[in-house]
């Protein structure tokens, strides 16, 4: 059964190997890690099958951002990055349990490095009070329940590139931004409920509240339940017009029927750093791993090739974005090297500035 174009989960298992776990392992294998090629078992034998040409031919198509990282800096010279991040499966790996997703200090640390030195924002599908628990940062932009929540940096934070000066301000400790769902607060709460009660007998099944839309997570769902967790969810959401069914990462997603996105919310939060009217000048980059972000990419293509969508992904799939990583690994190697070469790039003019440079 597939039904609304979902698919049943699938036994398709990447083979387990050895794989670096921090920034510096990553960035010590260079090259010899960014085009290694991870074996895939056969979903029917259990024996690795051949993967080399489609993943390769994938990869010439949306090359590595580690690779092509000093090209992508090169462009940017004269230009303000402004930095975009989701969060399950680019911050922090994916995990059975969702309460359980937690992000790295080292990843913490080169966020909180990356926010110091470009506006920095986490869109995430999950509510913001919880992705900025798991986060707990204090100088990026939150945007919860995939843009629909958007709250500023609880510090002020100046950002200064020579042409681009921005505060985020903020007159409390946090300064909620935008909310365009508000209005459908009583009846998602009302679908919670119902949720909760219908799938509580679906072993694994687990409903999350993400305060403007609902999780329904599948994950630790037998595959033979799946279809009868499907035609559950179905069933409520037939009953409220104003809400539609979505797919993510194993798990469907219940949300109000408004046209807005992950891309609207990059395009608002691009307007209130006073970015909108300086395309050629500003180049966002956004890192996502799941379906949800596809619209921040096409919203990133659409500036003209004015901006970096990175998708993160081990395997093939059809995407809008233009660069890869592989995993969270590699997003923690990217954002340190991102860090590193601004402040590299700081010190250049200031050393050419004092004569330092002959």
């Amino acid at each position: 059964m597939q039904a609304m174009g979902f698919q049943r989960p699938s036994s398709y298992k990447q083979k387990q190997q050895s794989v670096p776990k921090t920034a510096k392992e990553v960035e010590d294998q260079g090259d010899s890690f960014i085009n290694t090629r991870i074996p895939y078992l056969s979903p029917t034998t259990n024996e690795p099958i051949a993967f080399d040409s489609y993943y390769n031919s994938w990869v010439a198509e949306h090359p590595s951002a580690l690779g092509s990282f000093d090209r992508m800096m090169k462009a940017s010279k004269g230009k303000t990055i402004a930095v975009f991040l989701d969060y399950d499966g680019t911050l922090s790996h994916i995990v059975d349990d969702p309460d359980r997703a937690f992000m790295s200090d080292e990843m913490r640390g080169a966020v909180r490095e990356v926010a110091k030195l470009f506006p920095t924002a986490i869109i995430s599908g999950r509510s913001r009070e919880k992705v900025k628990d798991f986060v707990k940062l204090s100088n990026v932009y939150y945007a919860g329940s995939h843009g629909m929540d958007i709250m500023a940096p609880a510090r002020p934070r100046k950002y200064n590139d020579g042409k681009h000066q921005t505060v985020a301000l903020d007159k409390k400790e946090s300064e909620v931004l935008f909310q365009p769902a508000k209005k459908f607060l009583p009846a998602i709460q009302e679908i919670f409920t119902i949720l909760e009660e219908k799938t509580k007998k679906i072993q694994g099944a687990r409903v999350e509240d993400n305060s403007f839309c609902i999780s329904v997570h599948f994950r630790q769902v037998r595959k033979e339940d799946y279809g009868m967790l499907e035609e559950k969810v179905k069933s409520v959401v037939e009953n409220y017009p104003e809400f539609h069914l979505t797919e993510g990462k194993m798990v469907l997603e219940v949300r109000p029927s408004i046209d807005w996105n992950k891309g609207h919310a990059l395009e608002y939060l691009l307007d209130t750093l006073g970015f909108s009217s300086s395309a050629g000048d500003v180049l966002p980059l956004y890192i996502g791993d799941d379906r949800t972000d596809e619209d921040a990419f096409k919203v990133i293509r659409s500036r003209g090739g004015q901006g970096y969508p990175i998708i993160v992904s081990s395997a093939p799939k059809d995407t809008s974005a233009s660069y890869s990583l592989r995993d969270p690994s590699e997003v923690l190697a990217f954002l340190l090297r991102l860090g590193k070469s601004r402040k590299a790039s700081s010190s250049s003019r200031s050393l050419a500035r004092f004569g330092g440079f002959r």
